[in-house]
């Protein structure tokens, strides 16, 4: 059995129940339950167990049409529409699923419903819930689950528009608790461009943040992160729906193309590196599990089976383990690191080339992100002790190469090792003293 997660004692990240830092890599699967039978599914679980991640994000009620078409199995998720009759068939399927992610040491995270079943901006709904039934549904599957690996997201790609939808939330959050006596964590997912504190920050069932930073491609979305951190009372956050690969940029194939893994890895780094204590990976044709015969969602490249090899996937797990191979709980955004050229486009830099840094908050450690090949310096009086130790991580392979010690005084420039190229890489500048062993590796 997977241990229970909570956050961390300093507010900032998440944790085991015994304190062992976690840091979430999660993939995007919206239609998991409804699209994908047990075989599909258990091509999918291995994979992503595989490839390192240790959370998956489905939808219970589904977004594409999940209340009138049936699942794999033909099952309907609920009786006549009705929140307070689920259909015991379709939630044996979604307990299969959810079990078998825990046997390969994947917590759920769980959306009730997505947010077109009480707020239908776009989406094919319909409207079924409101704060009554949301109440009963939630208590519902919270007993359910209370015993399996899992978080509670609730919200669904919806901002609240007015006190009932704010209401909906509410009451489903709460029933969640009252069933399963505050065994899981909630969090509530946003709509594009926004983030649950918007509306939820100070109340006393929300655990965490998140974002959705959404299909952007440039750095000034995902430095949002930093707002959040910065709030007050201090919680958790992250991105939960940052650009997914092979995403149209923008919303918009035929404009702006489609996101690859280094838009990926960008959107991962800016993402920790100003403060998230986890991320959120996802394709495009995977969050729709798209197959033939499928309608397709906004142009997506490839089928779902094919995505699973797509390059940012396989990326993520070294990110992951770049930041499991320091002490994670004592990390700090701190963009200050980075000493700024004369010219600021250039260094820190803007759009897709933007540099950023973290550090550990004692100095024994600092990570500063280049996404491009360009000259920069580091102001080496952030960090502690007399010697430092430098390595270049490349966050394509997870390879690390160690690159000098030298007395830490004043600044000093560093040149990534493929200048003038779009390759990025991450700098990692430790204290000597600490005797830490190669970035990315964790044994």
């Amino acid at each position: 059995m997977l241990p229970r997660l909570k956050v961390s004692d300093n507010r900032r990240f998440l944790t085991t129940a015994d304190g062992a830092p976690f840091f979430w890599l999660g993939d995007t699967v919206w239609e998991l339950f409804h699209r994908l039978d047990r075989d599909e599914t258990e091509r999918y679980l291995r994979d992503r167990a595989a490839k390192g991640f240790n959370v998956i994000q489905a939808v219970a009620l589904a977004e594409l049409d999940g209340l009138r078409t049936p699942n794999a199995n033909g099952d309907l998720p609920l009786h006549d529409l009705d929140p307070t009759r689920p259909n015991e068939a379709y939630f044996q399927h979604v307990d299969w699923v959810v079990e078998r992610a825990n046997e390969l040491g994947i917590y759920v995270a769980l959306l009730p419903t997505w947010g077109d079943k009480w707020n239908r901006r776009w989406g094919k709904g319909p409207e079924v819930f409101t704060s009554e039934n949301a109440a009963v549904f939630g208590e519902w599957l919270g007993r359910r689950y209370k015993d399996a690996a899992m978080i509670w997201v609730v919200g669904g790609d919806r901002g609240p528009d007015h006190d009932g939808h704010v209401a909906i939330i509410r009451e489903t959050a709460r029933g969640l608790r009252r069933g399963d006596g505050g065994a899981h964590l909630i969090t509530m997912h946003p709509w594009g461009a926004h983030g649950s504190a918007q509306w939820f920050h100070g109340v006393d069932w929300l655990d965490f943040n998140v974002r959705q930073n959404g299909h952007e491609a440039h750095w000034n979305r995902y430095s949002q992160i930093k707002d959040d951190y910065d709030r007050v009372p201090v919680r958790p956050v992250f991105d939960m729906e940052p650009l997914y690969e092979g995403h149209p940029i923008n919303a918009s194939a035929d404009s702006h193309g489609y996101a690859t893994a280094a838009d990926v890895r960008r959107t991962f780094y800016w993402s920790v590196f100003y403060g998230g204590c986890g991320y959120t990976y996802g394709h495009h044709s995977i969050w729709q599990c798209w197959a033939p015969g499928r309608e397709p969602i906004n142009k997506p490249p490839m089928f779902w089976t094919e995505a699973l090899d797509e390059a940012g996937s396989a990326q993520m797990i070294h990110g992951k383990r770049l930041m499991e191979s320091r002490p994670m709980l004592t990390r700090i955004p701190d963009d200050d690191l980075i000493a700024p050229s004369p010219c600021l486009p250039f260094v820190p830099g803007a759009g897709l080339y933007r540099f950023n840094a973290t550090r550990d908050a004692e100095g024994r450690y600092g990570m500063i992100y280049a996404p491009v090949g360009r000259k920069f310096r580091v102001r080496l009086h952030k960090l502690a002790g007399p010697t430092l130790k430098a390595w270049w991580f490349n966050p394509r392979d997870g390879t690390a190469t160690a690159a000098g010690e030298f007395a830490n005084e004043g600044e000093r420039e560093f040149m990534p090792p493929a200048p003038g190229e779009v390759l990025d890489w991450v700098l990692v500048l430790d204290q000597a003293s600490q005797g830490y062993g190669a970035p990315g590796k964790t044994r």
